[in-house]
């Protein structure tokens, strides 16, 4: 088994908290879903480091939040989170994590925004499924709550992370060889 190197420890640690302090970033919506920067965070996150550290970064995210700290949005934070409307996002994550990390392996720029954009869209639907047996609301209010108001912004957000990952990653990895 792979063991993390001191190096790949700091990344993730120092992405973890960067993590963190973004996703405080938020604008309430109607229904309780906010709109946050975590949706930008962790892809990026994930699109520098790749899918191993991404996927690290994003669990211990989620870890830190179920064990009470307050690292979601609006300093929340506890198991209650994840049994409210917003937990389905949470618990994707790491999902989301993964595929985004899988960009980062693409060379053509065709190849990476699908594996960002899929990421992204399994973030919105398992989020609106989620939101839809917690609410015991239908799919259609669940869906309006949770998706119809985010594709403009998951739009933009995934051309970004693209755009400022791609300039990034190698500025993360130069840096962490001195």
């Amino acid at each position: 088994m792979n063991q993390l190197t001191v190096k790949q420890i700091s990344r993730i640690g120092i992405f973890t908290a960067l993590t963190i302090i973004l996703s405080q970033m938020s604008i309430p919506m109607p229904y309780g879903v906010p709109m946050t920067l975590q949706t930008f965070i962790i892809p990026l996150v994930a699109l520098i480091l790749g899918k191993k550290e991404g996927t690290f970064v994003a669990s211990i995210y989620i870890l830190l939040g179920l064990v009470g700290l307050p690292v979601f949005a609006g300093f929340s934070g506890g198991a209650s989170i994840f049994f409210g409307p917003t937990g389905g996002f949470i618990f994707s994550f790491p999902i989301m994590a993964y595929l985004s990390g899988i960009a980062k392996e693409k060379e053509s720029s065709t190849s990476a925004l699908f594996w960002l954009s899929l990421g992204t869209a399994l973030n919105l639907l398992i989020g609106m499924f989620y939101f839809s047996f917690v609410t015991s609301s239908t799919l259609v209010v669940a869906f309006t709550a949770c998706v119809l108001p985010f594709i403009p912004t998951a739009i933009i957000k995934v051309a970004l992370v693209y755009l400022v990952g791609k300039k990034l990653s190698p500025l993360v990895y130069r840096s962490a060889s001195v």
